[in-house]
């Protein structure tokens, strides 16, 4: 299975005018015909070029393509968090959140190579699958060349009109009143290629369920997706692209059912009422994302340099129940907005000397501009906490802040035998935003051949990963002091930059032609630590700190391959613990503060096991696939007999989820192009908890999806 509307305006309208060259995506060549097949093997000729100048030597890595997600139970009409889940130690969160080796938003998302700064997305998936001809997840001892963020590099290949011609349409559709139409397209005219995608998303389980329900009640979302991938090939060394996209998703947040606020609430009372049912609230949460890279690649001899400018734009907001509801149920009903716009400039090169080292370089430099607004309706408090009026009070709060990031390497892969391959290199990463902070980073990863079928590796790597600037909230705490939204803790000391030692070791075997197994271990040792938690009703994550963090773990796999059947199998053990909060305190209770500075807690997000596997067989046109996902657990307080509790000292319980697919090509009886899919999933209908509402940073509870029937059919031309 793996080996180890349609809007893109603005972004893509600001690449094309960084460079008066794309005017010439617009031509058509006299003889596009007879040039196709050039084209076709130069465009490969590059991408094979520009993958030269990454390397994973001593990471651990596993790929898919674009077949392997099809193969899987939904194809690529899933996100892509749930194609992720089929990786090792990859556990699931609310909110679509993915966590891979016990960190919490440490993925970088790379596009044919290039950074996409971070987005402020919280339930939006901005990268549809259907875009991507191969998918790597490069993790664990990561070389220079791999910054800024550590749990894993996920490098997605787009596909392109040279190597993907044609195009498709589809409809996929099913439970919870889902609908997704889809439109793919791919060609080429003289030495312009191209390739565009897009999607509408519309159905009744936008956000998990907070209660269990099936079609859980006011979670509706629409979502607006495309991509589109250009290029011009000059010669067959050069080749300008741009890659662009665009999502606007729009979310319900869904209504627990039958809960008063009278009961559950902090009892107040607002313009004379007291109480206010769940059904009838009314949140909503939009986020819009934007970005586009121009890149020009040179790759002659041994040379092979690819420099790209970047862009992203990202918003979030959120609306509050418009009748006060909120204010009843938390003591505080807030409208809040955030926007944040990145630039960037990143170039890498690599050059082979001779058949023992392969030299690689880079930079990158990235400006963000972040606004974040808040309009809170709280209510009047004396100095005991006790509420001194009913009628609501405006507290604004808004503020603007820059952040810079300069970063370099230099790297050598060396070949020091047949069987022994070493890379070692150091980087320097340096960032200002709410705090500043640099570090001189050395990485050293070996690969050793140990046998004819047997490889091992091991690793090195000392991270530094800044805060999600994008995330880092400016409460002014002040504003809110004797008002229903007064926090217990009053100190706000600044989210710092992640400093960690990482080491992995790890081996692989290959069994026979068809099996290959393999184990790996990892362990972490960090200093301020970086988690983020949900507080309060705006769906918005906020980072904070652990002074001291430890992660570590062991994952095995297994893949086998004969023919037309495929199959893997993935069983991951995890323990990530932390001591101490040193930044945004005032987000926890004092109890919470005072027994973590004293006592090491589970993460919220550790799963102590994770298993994932997956089968598909091929017969007569017909494929047949399954995929299941065992997890222990995310984290959970811990209720002692004397009413206290640990924070994050429990686990939910074990769960699972079996998804199952057939899908038929009708080639064979003569309509060319026409497939149909039947998807399952859940089969099983197991209702399970992803969160329960305790544990550190964990907002309402939320469930797994349950049953679901999908179809869909598909035509390409």
């Amino acid at each position: 299975m793996f080996t180890v509307r349609f809007c893109v305006a603005r972004a893509l309208a600001a690449a094309l005018l960084m460079c008066p060259a794309m005017a010439a995506f617009a031509q058509v060549a006299d003889q596009a015909s007879s040039s196709l097949p050039t084209i076709v093997v130069t465009a490969q000729h590059l991408n094979e070029e520009r993958s030269r100048i990454d390397t994973q030597t001593g990471a651990s890595t596993y790929t898919f393509n674009s077949n392997d997600i099809q193969s899987a139970p939904g194809g690529d009409n899933v996100q892509l968090n749930q194609v992720m889940l089929q990786v090792p130690d990859a556990a699931q969160d609310s909110f679509g959140q993915l966590h891979i080796r016990g960190d919490h938003n440490g993925l970088q998302f790379r596009l044919n190579g290039v950074i996409l700064p971070d987005g402020i997305s919280v339930f939006g998936q901005t990268l549809p699958p259907r875009m991507i001809s191969r998918m790597t997840l490069i993790t664990g001892s990561l070389p220079a060349e791999y910054g800024l963020r550590s749990a894993g590099i996920i490098d997605l290949t787009t596909k392109g009109g040279a190597l993907q011609p044609g195009g498709s349409v589809s409809v996929y559709g099913g439970s919870h009143g889902s609908i997704e139409p889809s439109l793919n397209y791919g060609g080429s005219s003289g030495a312009n290629t191209y390739f565009v995608t897009g999607d509408f998303i519309r159905n009744d389980l936008g956000i998990e369920s907070p209660d269990g329900r099936s079609t859980p009640l006011h979670d509706h979302t629409r979502q607006y997706h495309g991509f589109g991938y250009f290029e011009h090939i000059f010669d067959e060394s050069n080749r300008l692209s741009v890659v662009a996209g665009s999502s606007d998703d729009r979310f319900e947040i869904p209504n627990r059912v039958g809960v008063h606020a009278a009961d559950i609430g902090p009892g107040l009372t607002v313009n004379g009422q007291t109480d206010f049912l769940s059904n009838l609230l009314n949140e909503n949460q939009r986020e819009v994302t934007q970005f586009a890279a121009l890149s020009l690649q040179h790759s002659q001899g041994p040379l092979s340099v690819q420099t790209s400018l970047i862009t992203r734009y990202s918003s979030l907001n959120f609306s509050p129940d418009p009748n006060l509801g909120d204010l009843l149920f938390n003591g505080i009903s807030q409208q809040a907005y955030k926007r944040d716009v990145a630039y960037g400039l990143q170039s890498d090169g690599a050059y082979r000397f001779g058949d023992a080292h392969t030299i690689r370089a880079g930079l990158y430099a990235q400006r963000d501009r972040l606004t974040s607004n808040t309009a809170s309706q709280v209510l009047a408090t004396d100095n005991t906490g006790a509420q001194t009026s009913d009628a609501p009070i405006m507290v604004v709060d808004n503020s603007e802040n820059t952040q810079t990031i300069e970063s370099a390497y230099l790297q050598d892969e060396w070949r020091l035998a047949r069987v022994v391959t070493v890379n070692y290199g150091v980087r320097f990463d340096h960032f200002t935003a709410f705090t500043n902070g640099s570090q001189v980073s050395p990485r050293v990863n070996l690969v050793w051949l140990a046998a004819e079928n047997t490889t091992v590796h091991a690793g090195y790597s000392r991270f530094f990963s800044p805060p999600p600037f994008e995330l880092v909230g400016s409460t002014t705490l002040a504003k809110f002091l004797n008002t229903t939204a007064a926090p217990a803790v009053t100190v706000d000391d600044p989210v710092k930059a992640e400093r960690s030692n990482y080491y992995d070791l790890g081996l692989e075997q290959k069994l026979s032609s068809s099996l290959t197994v393999g184990v790996d271990s990892y362990y972490k040792q960090a200093i301020h630590l970086i988690d983020e938690g949900q507080f309060g009703a705006p769906i918005i994550l906020t980072p904070f700190n652990y002074r001291y963090g430890q992660v570590y773990g062991v994952e095995f796999t297994a893949n086998y391959t004969i023919e037309h059947f495929q199959a893997y199998g993935n069983l991951a053990f995890q323990r990530a613990i932390g001591k101490d909060f040193e930044s945004s305190q005032f987000n926890f209770s004092a109890n919470n503060l005072a027994y973590v500075t004293d006592h090491y807690i589970h993460l919220d997000h550790e799963q102590e096991m994770t298993i994932s596997g997956g089968a598909a067989y091929v017969w007569q046109g017909s494929r047949f696939s399954g995929d299941i996902l065992v997890g222990s657990g995310l984290r959970a307080a811990l209720i002692l007999p004397d009413g206290s509790a640990i924070p994050n000292g429990a686990h939910l319980p074990y769960y699972r989820q079996v998804n199952l697919g057939a899908s038929h090509a009708f080639d064979a009886e003569g309509i060319k192009g026409l497939s149909v899919r039947l998807d399952v999933i859940n089969a099983f209908d197991q209702k399970y908890q992803i969160r329960n509402g305790t544990g550190i940073g964990v907002g309402a509870p939320q469930y797994g999806p349950r049953r679901g029937f999908f179809a869909g059919v598909s035509k390409t031309f």
